[in-house]
């Protein structure tokens, strides 16, 4: 396996840096934050990078790795939103087209998302087919399939995300980071014990689809049918060996949460610094009110906030749940 190297994390960093924003960092104070955990606490605001999650850095990785006649022929992806929002990102900056497969579960704002940028948006019924449908656009049209999740250069385009974080932020005795495919996570661990060794690299899974807890018991990738989450952008049905591989050599640990507490860490979230995260984007602050909470106390803590395209119907529904559990309402 080819393993990422500051020199390579630098080279995509440079690569993409005309295409995407360094996004900030903030340290979080606040009533309702204190009281759930004693410690210092930075956000990286990822949900601040174009197209409004940190996919693009894969996406465009992936894409100016191609040599230019392949470029022309454009991109292909798949995904129930936020890829695909990424790769027609991507395609739109770098001037090429985009042909990108949905599935049917998309929300109805992402996909819309993605057709603003330009892509030509096909619709899938589930992943299995959107997978074959991708495969057979690449077959007959010639486009270049860029993967959700896995893959070297996507992970390089991940790490570009920690490079700047321990820049911004040095220091930091622990990240924690949701783990959906893996294709984020990887990239940042690998990046993070190669940046800042001392700093210990949590992932976080929601209960409802905890694949890459699986796949480090059994010490392989493995799939899971039956994940069920409000955090959709966590939910890929399987783990694939190269994001699994870079997981499993540079986590510290896997932790999990429920649903609820993602809608608690939502709200507080929304109450405190006035982000609307959706569900995936709330994951890691969640594990740090949750399972990290005493693990993690006094400690500099690294939390990042990784996405944001919910729409607004949908993200009031969660608030309102959060509420109605906590007894705010």
């Amino acid at each position: 396996m080819t393993a990422p190297t500051i020199a390579d994390i630098q080279s995509v960093r440079a690569q993409i840096a005309p295409y995407i924003l360094e996004t900030p960092v903030h340290r979080w104070d606040g009533r309702e934050r204190d009281a759930r955990f004693e410690g210092d606490v930075v956000v990286k605001l990822e949900l601040f990078q174009h197209t409004g999650t940190f996919k693009p850095r894969g996406a465009l990785s992936n894409a100016l790795s191609l040599q230019p006649d392949a470029l022309q022929r454009g991109i292909t992806a798949v995904s129930a939103g936020n890829h695909a929002i990424a790769a027609a990102y991507a395609a739109h900056r770098l001037g090429v087209s985009a042909k990108v497969v949905m599935l049917a579960s998309a929300n109805p704002a992402r996909v819309q998302r993605a057709k603003a940028y330009g892509a030509e948006v096909v619709m899938a019924p589930d992943g299995k087919s959107a997978f074959e449908l991708a495969g057979q656009i690449e077959r007959d049209e010639g486009r270049a399939f860029i993967h959700p999740f896995e893959g070297h250069r996507t992970a390089l385009g991940t790490a570009t995300i920690a490079a700047e974080w321990h820049e911004q932020a040095p220091d930091l005795d622990a990240i924690i980071v949701p783990i959906g495919g893996g294709g984020l996570m990887a990239g940042i661990a690998a990046a993070t014990k190669l940046l800042a060794l001392n700093c210990q690299v949590f992932g976080v899974e929601p209960e409802g689809a905890d694949t890459m807890h699986r796949s480090f018991a059994a010490g392989e990738p493995v799939s899971r049918s039956d994940v069920a989450t409000i955090a959709d952008s966590l939910a890929p049905p399987y783990a694939l060996p190269y994001s699994f591989d870079l997981c499993r050599r540079n986590v510290d640990e896997l932790v999990m949460i429920n649903d609820d507490q993602i809608r608690d860490a939502m709200g507080v979230l929304f109450r405190e610094m006035k982000l609307a995260v959706e569900p995936s984007g709330a994951a890691a602050t969640a594990a740090l009110f949750g399972p990290l909470r005493d693990r993690l106390r006094g400690k500099r803590v690294g939390v990042i906030a990784c996405g944001a395209n919910i729409d607004i119907a949908g993200f009031a529904k969660h608030i309102g749940a959060a509420q109605e559990a906590s007894g705010l309402l």
